[in-house]
């Protein structure tokens, strides 16, 4: 059963994943609403984030399974908010924007709100991993009815919901098995557009075809789960 809207303002935690975003750290520190935590999950980092974010008053949590689910779940852990939020840690997202996907949740107008990702200039979206996105966006179509056109990592719910999804992905099809799990469950689920800017440094998925192949096989694999938990 889906936790109700909240009568008054939601605790919210961000959660950011982050490896080797040393760089990218301040900006996107400086942009979390304030009255929010931001919990970096640092996930083996090397280049000192952890320090750096530290530094700006963020709470550190150590993953050192790698893995972009296992960074997103262990910050999913440590939070003890009544709304989690997600952002990627690499300055190509705005977490400031995220006030308006909790007011969504708040309202009871959505029970998990998606950012969908609006390029901004040249090298913000590669399109190795944008046609990769519209496929698996395709399949996902196909296989629950959703018509999402973005399967990106910016995204809000409550806690207690996401915990009751029991999450098992920790690679990338951790926030594709997020929706299909949601959906399974009866969750209404709401995309916002939001800009999109050329990230800080080289992605870990995206920035090569190994990292966007490798991204594509892990969510096919949850949308296996997903049409086999349906044929049941």
């Amino acid at each position: 059963m889906r936790t109700p809207a909240e009568p008054n303002p939601p605790r919210v935690d961000v959660v950011l994943p982050c490896l080797d975003e040393a760089r990218a750290l301040p900006w996107v520190l400086e942009r979390v609403p304030p009255g929010w935590r931001a919990i970096v999950v640092d996930n083996g980092s090397t280049d000192g984030s952890a320090e750096v974010a530290r530094a700006a008053g963020a709470t550190v949590v150590s993953e050192p399974r790698r893995g972009f689910g296992a960074a997103c779940h262990a910050g999913l852990l440590a939070s003890d908010a009544d709304v989690v939020c997600f952002c990627d840690c690499d300055a190509s997202l705005d977490p400031g924007l995220l006030t308006g996907f909790v007011t969504l949740l708040r309202e009871g107008r959505a029970d998990l709100v998606l950012g969908r990702r609006r390029p901004q200039g040249r090298g913000a979206w590669p399109w190795h991993a944008r046609l990769g996105n519209l496929a698996l966006a395709r399949m996902l179509r196909r296989r629950t009815g959703l018509a999402l056109r973005d399967l990106g990592p910016m995204r809000a719910a409550r806690r207690a919901d996401l915990l009751a999804l029991g999450l098992t992905d920790r690679r990338s099809g951790y926030p594709l098995q997020m929706v299909v799990r949601g959906a399974r469950a009866g969750w209404r689920i709401h995309e916002v557009d939001v800009p999109y800017r050329p990230r800080t440094g080289k992605s870990k998925v995206t920035g090569t075809w190994r990292g966007t192949a490798q991204a594509v096989h892990d969510m096919r694999a949850v949308l296996g789960e997903g049409a086999a938990a349906a044929g049941r």
